[in-house]
C-alpha cells in the first residue's frame, strides 16, 4: 500500500512541474531564473519585413538621353572635296571665301563685298559668319552723294543636295547693321542661292539676296518709329573647302 502511495504522488508532482513549465512559458519566463525570454514574431499581412527592403532614400525621376550632333573628330575635315573621302556638306568640312557685288545703272553705282567663313556641324548645315559692307553712289541733277554701310552677320544655312556637285541652299543671317548717319542697328539679311562644285575644292554660290536693317530711333509728336532701308541683289560667292 505505502509503494502505490509513493508511486501516485510522485506522478502528481511531474503533473504538476509539467502545468507549470507551461505556464511559465507561455507568460514569456524561465523556469530557472523567472526571466522573460524573447518571443518569435508573427508576420501579420502580404508584405516584406523591414529588413528585406532597402533603406528609406529620395529619389530623381532619370532623363531619357538625347540626340547629339555628331561632328568629326576635331571639329575641322581638311583635304575635302574631289580625291578625298569627305564630300561637301559633311560634318567638320570649313569653307573660306566671299562674295562680291556690282550693279551699275544709270547714275547709280552700288558695290558690295562680303568675306565669309562657314563650317558644317552637322550633315548638310552650316554656321557661317559673314561681314558685309555696301557701297552705293547716286547723281541727280549734277549732285552727287553716296552712301555706305557695313553688315555683321552669323548665318545658319541648309544646303540640300540635288547631285553630287550641285547643292540648292537657304540661309538666314542675322546680326548688326552700321550705315552712316542712321548709325547701327539690326541686320537682317536671308539668301535663296545654289553651290556648284568647282575643280576638286572650290565653290560658286549665285545668290538672290535681301537686307533690311533698321536706323535710330525718330521720335516724332505721333510717336516713335524705328526707321531702316532694304535691298535687294544678286550676289556671286566663291569659296574653297580646306
Amino acid at each position: 500500500m505505502k509503494y502505490s502511495q509513493l508511486i501516485l504522488g510522485a506522478g502528481v508532482v511531474a503533473s504538476m512541474t509539467a502545468a507549470s513549465a507551461v505556464s511559465f512559458a507561455q507568460s514569456g519566463g524561465n523556469m530557472s531564473t523567472g526571466t522573460p525570454v524573447q518571443q518569435t514574431s508573427v508576420q501579420v499581412g502580404n508584405g516584406t519585413t523591414p529588413g528585406a527592403l532597402p533603406a528609406s532614400r529620395s529619389d530623381n525621376d532619370p532623363a531619357p538621353p538625347v540626340a547629339a550632333p555628331i561632328t568629326a573628330a576635331g571639329g575641322v575635315v581638311s583635304q575635302a572635296g574631289i580625291g578625298g573621302s569627305t564630300a561637301y556638306g559633311r560634318p567638320g568640312v570649313v569653307e573660306l571665301g566671299g562674295s562680291i557685288g556690282l550693279t551699275l545703272a544709270g547714275e547709280l553705282t552700288q558695290f558690295n563685298i562680303s568675306p565669309s567663313v562657314g563650317w558644317f556641324f552637322t550633315d548638310n548645315l552650316q554656321l557661317s559668319g559673314i561681314v558685309g559692307f555696301n557701297y552705293s553712289s547716286t547723281t541727280t541733277a549734277n549732285v552727287s552723294s553716296s552712301a555706305s554701310s557695313l553688315n555683321v552677320l552669323v548665318e545658319p544655312s541648309y544646303h540640300l543636295p540635288i547631285t553630287r556637285s550641285l547643292f540648292a541652299f537657304l540661309g538666314v543671317g542675322v546680326g548688326l547693321g552700321y550705315a552712316d548717319g542712321p548709325g547701327a542697328g539690326f541686320a537682317l539679311a536671308p539668301r535663296l542661292g545654289l553651290n556648284i562644285m568647282v575643280g576638286r575644292s572650290g565653290i560658286l554660290s549665285p545668290a538672290l539676296t535681301f537686307v533690311y536693317s533698321t536706323s535710330e530711333v525718330l521720335r516724332t509728336p505721333q510717336g516713335t518709329f524705328i526707321g531702316g532701308n532694304t535691298s535687294f541683289g544678286l550676289n556671286v560667292g566663291y569659296t574653297v573647302m580646306l
